[in-house]
């Protein structure tokens, strides 16, 4: 197979590596949305995530306020409202009301879960040292709500410069392959 020089700053394309989230946060009477597609699974038990949230993002500040959030994985069937969420300010907009989002209570942290979001993951901040260098946010998943059906829903994928791939059409289940020690 031949390879060709690729650009380094354009890397994600190939490495991103889960779906794009709506990550919704609130602090005092104040709610944002934001969409993210920088995160990663950092441990199993507890149940880690590592966000990658700028802190230029109206999130960014709310979350360091409240330590909370909630990480919403919409279907691909809202791409419009991820690109629109994206590309506006919390702080000077509602992006429920301007985008057609439902904001419902969670059960355990005080930001909002959304509605139409077929995935939606409690989190309190676990471990902040590493905000003020790289913006990295870890947090527990201490809740977890997710739709019956679709078991695999499809979901966007950022590859950078506007696009996106859809995955969760076609599985391929290789489960009995696996050791079942191997299969955390």
């Amino acid at each position: 197979m031949h390879k060709y020089a690729f650009p380094v700053s354009k890397a994600r394309k190939y490495l991103e590596p889960g779906p794009v989230l709506l990550l919704s946060s609130q602090y005092q009477d104040q709610h944002d949305i934001m969409t993210l597609g920088w995160h990663t699974v950092l441990e199993f038990s507890p149940s880690l995530v590592g966000c990658m949230i700028a802190g230029m993002n109206h999130s960014h500040e709310l979350i360091r306020n409240s330590g909370q959030c909630v990480l919403n994985i919409p279907s691909a069937s809202l791409i419009n409202e991820v690109v629109a969420v994206g590309n506006s300010h919390g702080d000077s907009i509602d992006k429920f009301e301007a985008f057609g989002l439902t904001p419902e209570p969670a059960q355990v942290v005080g930001a909002p879960m959304i509605a139409e979001c077929f995935a939606s993951f409690e989190c309190q901040l676990y471990d902040d040292s590493m905000v003020a260098r790289y913006n990295l946010f870890i947090f527990e998943i201490v809740k977890a709500h997710v739709a019956g059906e679709p078991e695999y829903p499809a979901t966007l994928h950022y590859t950078g410069e506007g696009r996106f791939s859809v995955m969760g059409d076609k599985m391929l289940d290789k489960s009995g392959d696996f050791k079942p020690e191997m299969l955390i």
